[in-house]
């Protein structure tokens, strides 16, 4: 979708005139047309059928609620050029001696953010409360006012999205271009797709009634959904705004109240997030209970998540955390989706037509965030005509990314910071490893100090070719700026190589013959997977989630709103049946207590044969026996 929209906007700012041959019977005509006008033409004419046969209504929009408008101040410390206090000489979140507080500060740039209260179990026990008592009444609410909320909600962000940016990067040290790519479009997405979506998932689902002749005659039967009470989201830190964003949304729209518990590492920038959503809550006067934020260290959150009074926990994290979360929901049976990282593959194949573009899109699937991306691409997989070219290209490329901030727009950078430098070490030791066994490092490889922000957690972007599986760099997820360039020796290979992993997030594959990427998109071991693009599938409209370590259930699409709902199954007796009176009853040879066995063994086994028997003249003989009363 996002390659799809840069194509039509790179079109319209060339202006160019392009050739259209129609070809009609014997006729050939040619005509030259601009291409803006060609844009101008072709956009809102698919709008149109967009609405008209996807969302059933040509003015779907404007039938919806309008938004209202509401404001909050925007952080001093998130306006340009903020000259905050510089933390020396190493910046941590924890204080020493006192587990109570959390220190936010700017990944970046080393500046401090402030110092929070970590919530208590006390106040943990308050917020639950609270926001089941706001839930008992936003579980009876319209979906109009939740349409209502969602559109305010989505005008609000559209209308600040710089400040938006300015605040996620400030708590997370990305570039502005990373979240509003990486947080500010995929949020506008998931709330435009629900408004428009989100009743007709939730109404109630018909079914046939059961399947027995005689009982599917009386019966009708559908699937309530109802909303579970309070929900929870522990997320994690690299999209601060999307990743609390999403969980926020989802549960809302179905009737639910939610407690975020944030990482440590983005409080401050988590507090302005829910303070937003509160704010356009008050604005409707809909209780602003209804959404709380938790941030506490790992030594309380066994608490939070082994509450009673949690009904579902959506876990965005590492492997190693989930353990201990879904072992302390296991105390009190609360449902859990686990979406954990992944090692997800980048297949060339050799019949591709454009290596320049695919080198473009491995860079941004590589190094945006810092390569702290779940969906990130951890290992490219070449065959041997492509490797070579691709091996050149990048070779190039990778040297010239720019680390730094643009924060405070000093510095034009490619590459942002990284959230802390805990982990620079094990980046050195994988790519020490590989280069042993065998890897080439091409470029980066080690920790890089700005010289403008010298307590920055900036890496090297870093790119290592002719790495294979006896690697550590090809087993272990980096979650980092480190490119690895891997070469495969047939099509059979590369997909053996992507699916030489613990780890089954998601995968793209690139190549010419559509039918045969199609069939190898069967063959990858994972829970997504994307033809000629690059994580197209983390889009509203789809169910998002992995396999193997790479997490269980799914959220996104309609499997996310479900997966907040209780299902109830109602059986009721059919309208026509009703009007004449008709109820259920128990039958005479079945009634307590029974009078002849034998005749109640025989109205049984008469109405089970009526009701499931394929045959015609053994269904005769079953309503006779029934007539007798099973004799």
């Amino acid at each position: 979708m996002m390659s799809i929209l840069v194509h039509f906007v790179h079109l319209f700012q060339k202006d160019e005139m392009i050739a259209i041959d129609l070809e009609f019977h014997q006729w050939q005509l040619q005509y030259q047309i601009s291409t803006t006008f060609l844009l101008l033409v072709i956009t809102p004419t698919l709008y149109y059928l967009y609405c008209k046969y996807v969302t059933s209504s040509p003015n779907a929009y404007n039938k919806l609620e309008s938004p209202v408008n509401f404001t909050i101040s925007i952080p001093e410390e998130a306006r340009p050029n903020w000259k905050g206090k510089r933390l020396y000489p190493k910046p941590s979140v924890a204080i020493e001696n006192d587990d109570t507080k959390i220190r936010s500060y700017c990944p970046a740039t080393g500046q401090n953010l402030g110092v929070f209260n970590a919530t208590s179990r006390t106040e943990m026990d308050e917020m639950i409360a609270n926001a089941a008592k706001a839930q008992e009444k936003w579980s009876k609410s319209s979906f109009s006012i939740r349409r209502k909320l969602l559109k305010s909600l989505a005008k609000f962000i559209l209308e600040n999205q710089e400040n938006i940016a300015r605040i996620a990067c400030r708590d997370s040290g990305k570039t502005k271009l990373d979240a509003s790519m990486g947080e500010i479009m995929v949020t506008l997405e998931k709330l435009n797709w629900i408004v428009a979506h989100g009743e007709k998932v939730l109404k109630p689902s018909q079914r046939p009634g059961p399947s027995n002749f005689l009982l599917g005659l009386l019966k009708n039967a559908e699937v309530r959904y109802e909303p579970m009470g309070v929900v929870s989201s522990i997320i994690s830190w690299n999209y601060p705004f999307h990743n609390l964003m999403g969980p926020v949304i989802a549960a809302l729209f179905t009737g639910n109240a939610i407690i975020v518990k944030c990482s440590e590492n983005v409080v401050w920038s988590s507090k302005w997030f829910i303070e937003m959503c509160r704010t356009a809550l008050r604005s409707l006067d809909i209780d602003q209970d209804l959404i709380q934020l938790c941030c506490c260290f790992p030594k309380d959150a066994d608490y939070f998540t082994s509450h009673p009074g949690i009904r579902h926990i959506t876990f965005i994290g590492s492997k190693p955390i989930a353990h201990h979360v879904v072992t302390n929901a296991a105390k009190e049976l609360t449902p859990c989706v686990v979406e954990l990282g992944g090692k997800d593959a980048f297949i060339v194949l050799d019949d591709v037509e454009d290596i320049d573009a695919i080198s473009s899109i491995i860079l941004r699937g590589t190094f945006q965030s810092a390569g702290q991306n779940c969906i990130g691409i951890e290992r490219v997989i070449c065959m041997p005509r492509t490797y070579d070219k691709m091996v050149t290209l990048l070779t190039e490329r990778v040297p010239q990314l720019r680390v730094g901030s643009d924060i405070d727009q000093l510095d034009e950078i490619d590459m942002g910071a990284m959230i802390s430098d805990n982990r620079f070490k094990y980046f050195e030791d994988l790519i020490q490893d590989a280069v042993k066994k065998g890897a080439k490092l091409v470029c980066g490889g080690k920790p890089y100090q700005h010289p403008n922000y010298p307590q920055g957690h900036f890496f090297e972007p870093t790119l290592l070719i002719d790495v294979d599986p006896s690697m550590d760099v090809f087993n272990q997820e980096v979650f980092g700026p480190i490119l690895t360039m891997i070469k495969a020796e047939s099509i059979n290979n590369a997909i053996e190589l992507a699916n030489a992993s613990e780890y089954g997030l998601g995968n793209s594959i690139f190549g010419s013959n559509y039918k045969q990427l199609n069939q190898l998109a069967n063959e990858l071991k994972s829970g997504n997977v994307a033809i000629n693009d690059f994580a197209t599938y983390y889009v509203a409209q789809l169910p998002f989630g992995g396999v193997k370590k790479s997490g269980y259930g799914k959220f996104g699409g309609e499997e996310g709103l479900l997966g907040l709902c209780n299902a109830k199954s109602v059986v009721m007796d059919k309208p026509f049946f009703r009007m004449l009176g008709v109820a259920t009853s128990i039958p005479k040879p079945i009634d307590y207590p029974i009078k002849d066995d034998k005749k109640a063994w025989g109205f049984v086994r008469s109405l089970n044969i009526a009701g499931y028997d394929g045959r015609i003249w053994a269904k005769v003989k079953a309503f006779k026996s029934l007539a007798k009363g099973g004799a």
